[in-house]
């Protein structure tokens, strides 16, 4: 069933619910519900251990709705200048989730940075003393060596085995109910999302001694910006690799004997991508009728690529923009407001621009 559902649906991971509406519902709703049971109980779609993993740890259920702000942000950046944008809203309709119904690039790309959103946002809550369940990682304590010498854990490093292990047991339980290949598929690409917040966990230190001297240095782990994780697998992405089950059911070889076997860090998929030009609810995909293009460029976000040849509207029009900026001592920057006139540019409608459905 791909209705749509209101209340607190909307802050569970795509991957469970293939689809997301605005990150406008209040959680507070779950305050109004009653006992975590309760609660757990009336959200659709979850299965029986997704169920006991969110009345044990109701508070995390919140932290999961931010992670899921944050990595649809973050997937709609990297895809901003492509004919697919990752914008799963059009007149109420949710798309996304058909998306996810294929074993595409693009279907691996979000099942990735979805877990890593989870991922990221557990961990953060952890350290931010959110969670009953979890706290700065306990593993950092005494003393250390690096290159630079001794120094003493100190402050709170992210627990960010905590975060996997939360997010694999939630996020993978839907998955690991099924044997089939896109479950399979599915599984390895969340596991590389969350690998890949786990690579840009960086040591962070502070001096102390006279003067800053660093006889003594206290350090931390602590998580990158998540548009680290962003830009790692939006490369992978890229770089995803065409698979095709194995005779015995239980892993993937490469479709193209030509390329590489991929690793746990790489994107698999199965099936081709669509070129997402018109509106097709079967593929996902809402068209690139009316989005801007780039008349100068000679990517992705080009008139001609977006477009799929269709041609473009020019249009001009006028905003205000920050100008002759000066800089002042000390510390400021002053700009005056101007007025620029610019051209907009726009894909054109095909002939037919009404919904393809092949249900």
């Amino acid at each position: 069933n791909m209705n749509f559902l209101p209340g607190i649906w909307w802050c569970l991971p795509l991957v469970l619910v293939w689809a997301i509406p605005p990150v406008t519902s209040s959680w507070w709703y779950m305050g109004a519900v009653g006992s975590s049971r309760v609660m757990c109980d009336n959200v659709p779609g979850l299965v029986s251990r997704q169920r006991q993993l969110c009345r044990r740890h109701p508070e995390a259920m919140l932290s999961i709705g931010r992670g899921v702000a944050a990595w649809t942000a973050e997937c709609q950046h990297q895809f901003r200048r492509h004919r697919w944008d990752c914008n799963a809203l059009e007149r109420g309709q949710r798309l996304l989730g058909r998306v996810l119904l294929r074993s595409s690039r693009e279907s691996a790309f979000v099942h990735a940075i979805s877990s890593a959103g989870v991922v990221f946002a557990i961990t953060r809550a952890c350290s931010q003393g959110e969670l009953k369940s979890c706290s700065c990682d306990p593993e950092k304590k005494g003393s250390a060596k690096d290159s630079k010498g001794h120094f003493d854990w100190g402050g709170c490093s992210d627990n960010i085995d905590y975060g996997i292990k939360f997010a694999r047991a939630f996020v993978d339980a839907k998955e690991r109910k099924g044997k089939d290949a896109r479950a399979l598929m599915n599984l390895h690409n969340n596991r590389a999302g969350r690998k890949a917040v786990k690579r840009f966990l960086k040591q962070e230190c502070k001096c102390h001694g006279v003067s800053g001297s660093c006889t003594l240095r206290t350090c931390w782990l602590a998580m990158a910006d998540f548009r680290k994780t962003g830009d790692y697998l939006w490369k992978k992405y890229n770089g995803a690799i065409q698979v095709v089950m194995n005779q015995d059911g239980t892993g993937f070889t490469v479709a193209n004997k030509k390329f590489k076997k991929p690793t746990k860090n790489d994107l698999v998929y199965f099936e081709s991508s669509p070129d997402y030009c018109i509106r097709d609810r079967d593929v996902g995909s809402l068209g690139t009728a009316g989005r801007v293009c780039n008349q100068t460029s000679r990517g992705m976000d080009s008139c001609e690529v977006m477009c799929c040849g269709r041609g473009y509207d020019t249009s001009r029009v006028s905003r205000m923009t920050k100008c002759e900026c000066k800089f002042h001592w000390c510390c400021a920057v002053r700009c005056q407001d101007c007025l620029e006139v610019v051209d907009i540019h726009t894909c054109k409608a095909p002939k037919s621009a009404a919904w393809i459905s092949r249900t």
